[in-house]
């Protein structure tokens, strides 16, 4: 049986969330956010920045186009959606240090981060069910 801890620590070097990829995005930390969606979804908005790179695609762009020794972070459109974890395999099995952002493009979004799409990089409202709304106060 596999002890908690291990379990824990476990699903954090495979799992991320948007709030930490923004952070070590915000940060500097050199990750290669990649967007394994379709390209209809794509088009639709993606986290600025990201690279565009269908999960069927993978094994035959990745070893080209991504550097082998790059934190990779895939992600898909959220919670139900299991593209993220598909695309995720395909960089594993070439080796790559790869995590899937849980909660995906959904999750990005609600929590207020900046977004892409053909009318240029912009922020939706935080939904204060995902994220901290911050709320102005007149004085």
């Amino acid at each position: 049986m596999i002890d908690r801890t291990d379990f824990f620590a476990a699903k954090l070097a495979y799992e991320t969330d948007a709030s930490d990829v923004h952070a070590a995005l915000a940060d500097g930390r050199p990750l290669v956010v990649i967007d394994v969606r379709s390209a209809e979804a794509w088009a639709q908005g993606r986290v600025a920045g990201a690279t565009h790179m269908h999960y069927s695609e993978i094994a035959s762009r990745a070893p080209q186009e991504i550097p082998r020794d790059a934190e990779v972070v895939v992600y898909c459109w959220s919670p139900g959606c299991n593209a993220g974890a598909k695309g995720a395999l395909e960089f594993a099995k070439l080796g790559y240090r790869v995590r899937e952002m849980i909660g995906g493009f959904e999750y990005w979004v609600r929590e207020g981060y900046r977004v892409e799409d053909a009318d240029g990089v912009h922020r939706r409202p935080v939904d204060p069910l995902t994220g901290v709304a911050r709320v102005r106060t007149r004085a």
